[in-house]
């Protein structure tokens, strides 16, 4: 193989490739490497991804420093080969790995841009070099503008956070926000936990069944969510489970299912409940029903094959909108009242930004005004839902006061005393050492 086309099919390449078309077209971070090529996988894939989401994440403060080093705004794939570069600096956290740095960069762009772009990579990257090395870390009471810039956020969302937060929390946010997120996968055998060997690939946490994949074991990992030993899922997700505490024989609607990993937990909570209890769940004897609920997308296929994982719960998906109400039920033959609803919503993401490393450059001010009118609105459509003295839970992965405590004192407000908020859990990352997310558990009192 020619050394040029070497050098165009390697994950610092691929991730140079990928944010050139982010920098141009504004694509989702999270789609963006399903533009790999099919046989790019394991080791390769994994530092593509770190690459790619690491210029991203710093793209704030990297973007800043190059363009005060250059004289006119460079196109996007010179702006990516510099930004890939100065994430390697981050990355590295020593001057002594600038030569090695510079030295890479300059060949890659020799073939990924021009000889000229090239020769500017050799001086701009030994420039941005001495000034990341010259940073201070902000101090203690620093301004929304001086965070925003060191921590790569926009100042906007800063400001909001220092205002709901406080300093301390908001500096612990940004720091969180911006370092790698770990891979957890939930274990979902009853039969047994991990054994001594099953464990080179899973690092137990302080949340039970939950586990941190190790790099390097996707192929064993692979297996596991083949055979549905394993779920990839965050130990946040557990709140909204736990809050719902999905009993003995009731079928739960999950109002906004896709891509179906709730749908999944509440399931795996029926089975171990009727397991502890000595039965012996199969279809003829279920522990439970789960029915999904979601609108026609492409995200239906992923929920397709997760509920095909579930054993000994029956199962229903019906591919409609929740605010169709009843009559989308009695067309497939469903109740049109559940003891229990569940309705997860779209919001502005705010407290998995560790995974969603772009949805902060993609949020503005006004969506989250935006966002609580649309919850607010799924929460009405799926509390026709639930069965007198039933329960509703909302859940998000929002940080965000407007679109939490707000949403859901809103609702129990106007049902005007048909429902009650009974509890609630909040996890701030910087504090649960997971994901951000909120749960509330509303009641209907008749």
């Amino acid at each position: 193989m020619p050394e040029s086309a070497d050098r165009e099919s390697t994950p610092w390449s691929y991730a140079v490739k990928l944010l050139t078309h982010w920098l141009e077209a504004g694509e989702r971070a999270d789609t963006l490497l399903d533009q790999l090529p099919k046989g790019f996988t394991g080791q390769d894939r994994s530092r593509c991804q770190s690459l790619l989401f690491g210029a991203i994440r710093h793209f704030g403060r990297l973007d800043q420093k190059i363009e005060g080093l250059i004289s006119r705004p460079p196109r996007a794939r010179l702006r990516a080969i510099l930004l890939v570069a100065g994430f390697e600096l981050l990355e590295s956290g020593d001057e002594g790995h600038l030569p090695r740095v510079v030295h890479h960069a300059v060949e890659q762009a020799k073939t990924l841009a021009s000889p000229p772009e090239a020769r500017l990579v050799n001086a701009v990257v030994r420039k941005l070099g001495a000034a990341i090395a010259s940073e201070t870390v902000p101090a203690k009471l620093a301004s929304a503008t001086e965070l925003a810039t060191y921590y790569s956020h926009p100042e906007w969302l800063v400001q909001r956070w220092l205002t709901q937060f406080g300093a301390a929390s908001t500096r612990s946010l940004l720091e969180w926000n911006q370092s790698p997120a770990p891979v957890f996968a939930r274990w979902r055998r009853l039969d047994r936990q991990p054994n001594e060997e099953e464990l080179a690939a899973l690092t137990p946490t302080q949340w039970k069944n939950f586990y941190e994949v190790k790099s390097g074991n996707w192929v064993q990992i692979g297996k596991w969510l083949q055979d549905g030993s394993i779920y990839l899922q965050d130990p946040s997700t557990r709140l909204a489970i736990e809050l719902l505490d999905p009993r003995a024989g009731e079928t739960i609607l999950d109002a906004c299912a896709a891509p179906g990993g709730k749908s999944v937990a509440i399931a795996d909570h029926f089975l171990a409940t009727k397991t502890a209890a000595g039965g012996t769940p199969s279809a003829e004897n279920p522990a439970g029903g789960v029915v999904a609920l979601d609108l026609p997308s492409p995200r239906i296929d992923r929920l397709k094959e997760n509920l095909g994982r579930i054993r000994g719960v029956n199962v229903a998906l019906v591919q409609a909108d929740v605010n169709d109400g009843a009559g989308i039920m009695k067309l497939h033959d469903l109740p049109t009242q559940y003891s229990a609803v569940l309705i997860d919503v779209p919001c502005s993401n705010t407290g998995v930004m560790r995974h969603r490393v772009d949805v902060k450059w993609r949020l503005q001010d006004n969506d989250f005004q935006k966002h609580a009118r649309q919850q607010l609105a799924l929460l009405g459509a799926a509390s026709r839902f639930v069965a007198p003295r039933g329960r509703l839970l909302f859940s998000t992965c929002s940080l965000d006061t407007a679109e939490n405590e707000n949403v859901v004192n809103a609702f129990v407000e106007r049902s005007q005393g048909h429902y009650v908020l009974a509890t609630s859990k909040i996890s701030k990352p910087w504090e649960t050492g997971h994901d951000g997310a909120a749960a509330f558990l509303i009641e209907r009192t008749r």
